[in-house]
Formats: C-alpha cells, structure tokens, sequence
C-alpha cells in the first residue's frame, strides 16, 4: 500500500483518495503558496504563480511554492523567509540556493569528517617497506654495539699486562692529575733473524735497555697534557744499586725499578706504565700504513740503517725504527734524538686517532690488534685509558727536563746531571696541575 495518491508529482493530476472525498486546500495553504509564489496572492503578479497556473498538481507541490529565488533577485540571504518551510534565510547557501550548506559527506562510522589525501606523484607511500627499512636500520645498530663492546673486551684482554707498578715504603703520594711512565726498549721480540739483519738491530742481544723514557702528565684540570723526556744517561741513584745512568734501572730490573727510580728521582707518583719494543713499532706503524713525515734534508745513518730523501715521505715499520733510533748525525745526539721522537711519537697518534683510520673498520681492526699486542702496561691499565692517552698524546706540550750538565764525567762514563732548580720546580707544578713555565718548555724540533 502506498500512501502517496497517485499522480501526486507536478505532471500528474492527483488522484482523488479512496473514499471518493475531494482534498480541499485550507484557507491557510493557499495564502501560504500565493505569499511562497510572489510575495502576493494577486494573479499575474509573481512569475511562480503563473507557472503554478500552467502545471497540473503545482498548486500542491511545496517546491514549486517556495520560490529559489526570494524578492527581488534574492538568493537567499539572511532575512528572507520561506513560509511553509520552516527556513529562515542565512546566507550560508549558494547564490540562487535557498538551502543552507550542509556537512561534508561522512566517510566512516563514529561521524569524523575525512579530508581526501594527495599525494606527490599520485602514489600512496608503501608503508610496509618503510618500516621493513627502519627494522633493518634498527637490528644493524644492535650488531654494531655488540660487536663494538665485545671488540673492546675482547682487545682489553689481549694487552701484556705484568706487577710494574707496586707500593714501596718512601713511595712519593699521590698528585693532582695521572702521571704515565713511558718506555721504548731495544728488545727484539717479534723480530725475525731476517728483519734483524734488514733494521740493523743486531742478532740476538741479550737483555734488555730503554733508550727511549718518558713521562707524561694528564692534568686533572682539563689543561694540555705535558710530555717531559728523561734522557737516558741521567745521572741519579738507583734503588739498591746506587747512582748510575737511568736505563741502567731498566737493564738491573726491569720496568718495575725503572718506575721506582723515577718516582724517587722526580716526586711524582706513576699511576699506569706503557712500554713498547722494537718489534712492536714496527707492527704499530706498519699496522696504520705508515706514518707520513716531512724533512729539510736527507738522512742517512749506517749504524740504524736509515736512508731518507729530502721533503715528505710515508714511513713505513723499518724506516720508523731507524729514524727514532738515529743519533750519529746530530751534534747534541741523544738530546736531538729525544726530540725526533717525539715528533715522531705524535705523528704516530694523530694517524691513529684519525677518522680515517678510527671509522674504516679495515683501517682500525688492524691498527688496534696491532697496538694491543705491542704494549706493555701494569694490572691496572686498560683500553679505555689506552684511548685518553692516545688523544692527549695529539697535541702535547713537549719538553726535556731542565739540563745543568749534558757531559757529567762519572764512573759510569760520561752522563746528564740535571738543574736541580728548574727540575724541582718543573715537577712540583705538575704534581699540582699548575701550567709550566714557558721557559721550561723547549718543545719538540724536528732536525733533518
């Protein structure tokens, strides 16, 4: 059953209902269409009432009784009424369009308005490969760390640790910052017969001396590390043995009554030793690719085997072995030679603290297993202080200790007697961290 009578659109005519009863329109329906048509009930006097005149069934149809355009070429604005339809103009709708704007369309349950998406190229991004990436990127920065901790264990525990370093009655206290005991020794271990014979070192010598003695301080203040040589012919008393050359603490016994003699020589007390034989420079330098230096003039010296050409060069193992052992050449010799060194020594750790060498992973896994199997250090020396002194050793302040006598005739031949003012004076401001005095810092020239 349909409860719209037939015919009830504007073409049709309507239908009489069921009961054969007529529909009369109220009094009030048909004041309402006259005022919808026209604003009027007189004929010809609204366009919408003659066209409700020409069209069968117009006179019942609401929506040719509300005109789309009230008044005089209205569109609806605020003010105007629709009578018979309960809308009050607003303005909201669109010119010639009596009916307010509606909502947008309501895309999905729960009544939020969707915004349609564009995209750059047209093309929705492919979100499973993002996060396909960003899984990979995560699980490849787990290995690093993994491999990165187990690497570091894993090369602390390779470092030749021996007791250098013990506690002794007149054992001088304790000073601000740490003070490191360094050494380079002639021993030939991991040398070759062969590599004996091509770096000059000599075939199998016994024992052991230190040519090269170091101390260095890392001030607890954050100021510049201090990088002081003992020359090894310093005239002072050895534990036991009375006075003597200082390497000679080195050949009676060992690094660990070289690490006495010096405390008791300068007052300061050595916290972490670090030694380093022939054969293990060369590992080092090889291990790095060499080590890049530069010279004024040729060097040549039969007794180290050195053979260097003017201007710079990569030094390899063997070439940087000679040139830190050659003396013959300058007139201070030994003192000159200390200097070299040094020189040398910071080239060595500016190469290996380089990003180039720090962040190729085949550039730095050699490098390290090269450095931790060449050391020598005390139980209580680690790799991570093995780093701290690797970058302090970048850019030092370099020095010998103050000299008074460089020809001392001695029983033991003729040795270096230290100023015993200035010398004082230079170890009682780096046990205190107090900046050294520009005249006790001769710095490092490299002479060649």
């Amino acid at each position: 059953m349909n409860e719209w009578p037939t015919g009830w659109f504007r073409e049709g005519k309507p239908a009489a209902p069921n009961d054969g009863s007529a529909m009369p329109r109220t009094a009030g329906e048909s004041a309402a269409a006259g005022s919808a048509a026209g604003g009027t009930t007189a004929a010809g006097s609204a366009p919408a009432a003659g066209a409700a005149a020409g069209m069968p069934g117009a006179g019942n149809d609401p929506t040719v009784r509300m005109s789309a355009r009230p008044g005089a070429g209205g569109t609806g604005y605020p003010g105007t009424s629709y009578p018979g339809t309960g809308y009050q103009g607003t303005g909201t709708g669109a010119p010639g369009n009596p009916w307010p704007s509606q909502p947008p369309v309501r895309s999905a349950p729960g009544g939020r308005n969707r915004t349609p998406r564009t995209y750059s190229g047209g093309r929705r991004p492919r979100r499973p490969r993002l996060r396909l990436m960003l899984a990979f990127l995560a699980g490849l920065v787990v290995i690093l760390l993994i491999l990165v901790i187990g690497g570091y264990f894993y090369l602390d525990g390779k470092l030749n640790r021996s007791n250098v370093l013990v506690s002794y009655s007149g054992q001088p206290a304790a000073g601000a910052g740490s003070n490191w005991l360094i050494t380079g020794s002639d021993s030939r271990q991991g040398l070759t017969r062969k590599q004996e014979r091509k770096y000059h070192t000599g075939i199998d010598v016994a024992g052991q001396r230190s040519d090269t003695i170091l101390l260095l301080h890392i001030p607890g203040n954050g100021g510049p590390a201090v990088l002081v040589s003992l020359p090894r012919d310093s005239y002072v008393k050895i534990p036991g043995y009375g006075y003597n050359k200082l390497n000679a603490a080195y050949s009676f016994g060992g690094p660990k009554l070289l690490a006495q003699t010096v405390q008791n020589a300068t007052g300061l007390r050595i916290e972490h030793y670090m030694g380093i034989g022939f054969g293990g420079l060369v590992n080092v330098v090889n291990s790095v690719g060499g080590v890049t230096m530069c010279f004024q003039h040729p060097l040549r010296d039969a007794a180290s085997g050195l053979h260097l050409r003017k201007g710079c060069q990569n030094l390899s193992g063997g070439k940087a072995l000679a040139f830190v052992r050659t003396r013959h050449n300058f007139a201070s010799q030994d003192l000159q030679r200390e200097q070299n060194q040094r020189v040398f020594l910071k080239a060595l750790l500016s190469k290996l603290t380089s990003p180039g060498v720090m962040f190729n992973p085949f550039s730095v896994v050699p490098a390290s297993l090269g450095a931790v199997g060449a050391l020598s250090v005390d139980e209580g020396t680690h790799l991570n202080q093995l780093i701290s002194v690797a970058f302090a050793l970048r850019s030092p302040e370099t020095t010998t200790v103050p000299i008074g006598n460089a020809n001392l005739p001695t029983a033991a031949g003729d040795a270096v007697q230290w100023d015993p003012t200035q010398a004082s004076r230079m170890f009682r401001d780096l046990n205190n961290d107090t900046p050294l005095p520009k005249r006790l810092l001769t710095g490092s020239h490299l002479q060649g």
